[in-house]
């Protein structure tokens, strides 16, 4: 199963700050977290940047057993 880790708003939205799922792709992954956590999640997603182990990958990019895939929300500062 690959890791879901929501920061930010997107936890916020998913009520969660973790979840695993059980799905051969990075899309399908993100398809089942807009299902799992509804609307109020989808809403924040396209601002969102997502990462498989620390990287910038593709939708279609497969997943395996421990891949940490990370949602975090844009960040200000100052």
């Amino acid at each position: 199963m690959a890791r879901l880790l929501l920061f930010a708003t997107a936890r916020d939205a998913a009520g969660t700050t973790r979840d695993a799922f059980d799905v051969a792709t990075l899309g399908e992954l993100m398809t089942a977290a807009r299902d799992r956590y509804g609307a109020p999640f989808a809403r924040v997603l396209p601002g969102c940047r997502v990462w498989v182990n620390g990287e910038d990958v593709a939708d279609d990019r497969p997943l395996a057993v421990g891949d940490e895939v990370a949602v975090i929300p844009p960040v200000a500062g100052g």
